[in-house]
């Protein structure tokens, strides 16, 4: 039966499908398809599915359980609802191309081993760069080009952490590694560069805002969050994770505050968001992992839904900028209804999903006594009703008169908004449904006056402070520089480096090996019992008799070999034999010392 396929099986044979159907057809079965998955990750039995043998080893090819449940359940329900967006578009190309790429998110949550997880890995960095690749346009080219990059690094990291690993181990299986040595480093690092973990995060904020308005949604669902689920299997309790994690809360914010860009400033909460996941996983205690679970639940839910928000607004106007947008109240009501229930989601406002989850972290940090932790983890929570709660749809359909009078968002654009608004605002409301699939039990209360009351309290600081600093928040045409520019301008110097050293010194280097000394080489060995003949009067001259007027007639006919006659009659093939056990007895004695 089809429900009992692994998951990514299903978006797999689901891609081909599309790529031969076109019309209505291809439009239904892209919704479908998710469908079809959420019933297979339900049916899934807990535990290993496939086993598969390689260099000796019986592998587990699909591991399920509680843990990678919570996200196959939400990968699911985003890829359902972001094909209901993506009805209006067109290009089959980037329909299949995000079929793969969900697919393989699924392989990498569902990998029972390290191999299995690497091969979609690196399946996911690549159908990742083709959507980016759709939007066609040269800011997209080079964006994708630059991700593609970042993630092949990343990737080259955990494959040498991998090998590694197996060398020391002799173990391929995927669960907790830790982190102990170089290997686990390697490993962790390349999962730190999807989570975009800082320094490593400018390629999210680069590569998001050049897609095309429905890859966007996509983009920014899984990449990220696929790094939390490994990191939450494999690292739980690192301490650095927590103290990473605890920074990436404020550094988005930052960013999201400067950025004048709208899809930008989402994608700069993104990492924020995923800090709030990493400082769950970095504490690693059962009510920390079922917040970072839970927080990448509600959060795929609200960022899909602000990004959902944004493109429609980029749809009608063509516009990105929020220092070019405003009043689009006035022609676009229902795009920010929606807007603003992914605003107060992310906000963490009570009745949200984002406050009945979050909370889970900020109460692991003071159960585990994580005083500093904890004050961070309130001012980032403060700060995201600043830049994503209040600035978004304020600058984008408040502010002032743009001008602008678009028409409102597409049926489907609607009816996906609406959905996921529905979801945001459900989850808010009846928390325990997300809480019962979590991985471990939950004894939590959200909704206590103490936890409501400080929550308000934070909601309207921020507010109060946005509007008291409204004349430093508006956004100007600026450019903000991120840790993108030092491998920017650094691979901009690197070329001119090569192309005015390496290249030269190159090709001198080159036509020295390749024709200069090849030619004086073929020379020399043109009459080797005459060379034999000139190297041993030149020791001899030299060492023995000191004779200077010799040495340099032998060095006048080493210049000149082929007219050098003797009689030495020594087979060539003899000589050449000679040689090489020479050199060998010359190895094998340095080689012994």
């Amino acid at each position: 039966m089809i429900f009992n396929l692994p998951a990514f099986s299903i978006f797999f044979v689901g891609a081909l499908l599309l790529l031969h159907s076109r019309g209505r057809v291809h439009k239904y079965l892209f919704i479908m398809i998710p469908v079809v998955a959420f019933f297979s990750v339900l049916n899934a039995p807990e535990g290993v599915s496939y086993y598969y043998n390689f260099l000796g080893l019986e592998l587990k090819g699909v591991f399920i359980d509680k843990l990678s449940k919570v996200w196959g359940y939400i990968f699911a329900i985003m890829a359902f609802s972001g094909a209901i967006f993506a009805y209006h578009n067109d290009d089959h190309k980037e329909n299949v191309w995000t079929t793969l790429y969900v697919g393989s998110s699924y392989g990498v949550i569902f990998a029972g081993n390290l191999l299995t997880l690497f091969i979609f890995w690196e399946l996911m960095a690549i159908f990742s760069t083709m959507i980016i690749f759709g939007r066609k346009t040269e800011a997209a080219k080079g964006a994708g080009f630059r991700y593609l990059l970042v993630h092949a690094f990343g990737g080259q990291l955990l494959f040498a952490g991998i090998v590694l690993y197996f060398y020391q181990t002799g173990k391929l299986d995927f669960g907790y590694i830790g982190l102990n040595n170089l290997a686990t480093l390697l490993i962790m690092l390349g999962f730190a560069i999807n989570a975009a973990i800082p320094p490593f995060s400018a390629w999210l904020s680069d590569s998001y805002p050049e897609s095309t308005v429905t890859g966007t949604v996509f983009l920014s669902a899984f990449t990220s969050k696929t790094a939390v689920y490994v990191l939450a299997r494999g690292f739980p309790g690192e301490s650095i994770l927590m103290y990473a994690g605890a920074i990436m809360t404020v550094y988005g914010i930052i960013y999201a505050i400067l950025e004048n860009d709208m899809r930008r400033v989402l994608s700069y909460s993104i990492i924020n968001q995923v800090g709030f996941m990493i400082t769950g996983v970095g504490l690693g205690t059962q009510m920390a992992i079922n917040g970072a679970a839970a927080h990448a639940f509600a959060h795929i839910l609200y960022k899909a839904l602000l990004m959902m928000g944004a493109g429609a607004v980029l749809f009608r106007t063509g516009i990105s900028k929020t220092s070019q947008l405003g009043g689009l109240y006035k022609t676009m009501p229902l795009t920010l209804l929606f807007s603003c229930v992914g605003a107060a989601a992310i906000s963490s406002f009570p009745l949200t999903s984002g406050f009945t989850t979050k909370s889970l972290i900020i109460a692991a940090s003071v159960q585990e006594h994580k005083s500093i932790i904890y004050h961070i983890l309130l001012l980032a929570s403060a700060g995201v009703f600043l830049h994503a709660g209040i600035k978004f749809p304020y600058f984008v359909f408040f502010h002032k008169d743009s001008g602008l009078r678009p028409k409102e968002a597409p049926f489907n654009m609607l009816l996906a908004m609406g959905f996921v608004s529905f979801l945001c605002i459900f989850l808010g409301i009846y928390p325990d449904i997300l809480y019962k699939i979590l991985p471990y039990p939950v004894d939590y209360v959200p909704y206590t006056p103490s936890h409501v009351l400080l929550q308000m309290q934070i909601l309207m600081f921020s507010a109060a402070a946005f509007f008291f600093m409204l004349p430093m928040l508006k956004r100007t045409e600026t450019i903000t520089l991120d840790t993108d520019w030092f491998y920017r301008k650094g691979a901009t110097y690197m070329v001119k480096f090569i192309d005015k050293y390496i290249v030269k010194y190159g090709q001198s280097f080159k036509e020295f090996i390749f024709v200069k000394a090849t030619q004086k080489l073929s020379m020399l060995l043109s009459n080797p019992s005459g060379l034999t003949k000139v190297l041993y009067n030149l020791i001899y001259y030299k060492v023995f008799e000191d004779d200077k007027d010799k040495y340099q007639e032998n060095l006048e006919k080493l210049r000149n070999i082929r007219s050098v006659k003797t009689n030495i009659r020594v087979g060539d093939s003899l000589l050449w034999v000679m040689i090489f056990l020479f050199f060998y007895l010359l190895v094998y004695y340095i080689s012994k010392v």
